[in-house]
């Protein structure tokens, strides 16, 4: 249940970091790191402080919380279990998210900044966060099931597939997300006249990117699902489920476009993409792990 409860913590990390993005504070510690505004704790901090600050200081907690991951890993699992390498694996992309996270302060990627260079630094921290959330989830749930001891074939392509495509669907949601933060909308009229103007920006012009490779990713998704639920009769309630938050998350999408990305829906339909990227690494694993479950030591 700690491995379980630690990946819950670490969405509520990933939430509040795009809060700080969405609401334009992601320079509330100006630039400076660890330090905030050069100093330990801010005396007299504003709104965008409070919030950036806030952020650093959760994910400190999640260094801790990860840091004990690993320690609970080798004590109670043996040498060699799936187990333990999840836990490392955690511990590393939690420190190179660090890493990236502090690259976005030093060189300016936050607030109001319009660089094409922004897009690199997103995306790669976009990336490092999906990689986390998978290793955390795949610590937890080898904790009571065999991993793999061998990966190929067919379950193992398809996996591998759907993986790189929701991947490639985050980093265009990411990129149309900036956009919406730098160039906010009134209207979807608005919006849609933006996305084709040749002087917009570049992120303003990518956002039309996102809903396509949305449905292409949405279809494979369904695809992906209906086969395992057909193929593998004891995944089926996790096929299903991906199935569900996939319908969810389209509604979701397209009310966030209706809307013009308020800053609330943009939250909902993160939370609702990290639900689906943690849905589909568990059915992955599912199709490709031995026939029957090993009833290990709950962690």
């Amino acid at each position: 249940m700690y491995a379980w409860s630690v990946l819950a913590f670490n969405i509520a990390v990933v939430l509040w970091g795009a809060f700080v993005r969405a609401t334009g504070a992601g320079a509330g510690c100006g630039k400076h790191w660890p330090l905030c505004n050069g100093e330990m704790l801010p005396r007299s901090p504003g709104l965008n402080t409070i919030i950036e600050f806030t952020h650093r200081v959760t994910s400190g907690i999640d260094v801790a919380l990860v840091a004990l991951l690993v320690v609970l890993a080798f004590r109670t699992f043996p040498p060699r279990h799936a187990v333990r390498l999840g836990a490392v694996f955690s511990a590393v992309f939690l420190f190179t998210e660090a890493l990236l996270g502090a690259a976005l302060v030093l060189l300016e990627h936050v607030a109001g900044n319009q660089s094409s260079a922004r897009a690199y630094s997103l995306s790669a921290h976009l990336l490092n966060t999906l990689t986390l959330l998978a290793c955390l989830t795949l610590t937890a749930w080898w904790a009571t099931h065999r991993a793999p001891s061998r990966i190929g074939g067919r379950p193992a392509w398809m996996a591998a597939i759907s993986l790189a495509i929701v991947m490639i669907l985050g980093v265009s949601g990411a990129i149309a997300a900036l956009g919406d933060t730098l160039f906010p909308s009134r209207s979807l009229a608005e919006g849609l006249a933006r996305d084709f103007d040749p002087a917009a920006s570049i992120f303003v012009r990518l956002r039309i990117l996102h809903p396509v490779i949305a449905a292409l990713a949405a279809a494979w998704l369904i695809f992906y699902s209906a086969t395992t639920a057909g193929e593998r009769p004891q995944l089926r309630s996790r096929a299903w489920m991906l199935f569900a938050i996939v319908a969810i998350q389209i509604a979701a999408g397209i009310l966030n476009l209706l809307l013009s990305a308020p800053v609330w829906m943009q939250m909902v339909h993160l939370f609702l993409a990290d639900a689906l990227w943690i849905s589909l690494v568990l059915l992955c694993a599912g199709t490709l792990e031995p026939e029957g479950v090993l009833a290990d030591k709950l962690l």
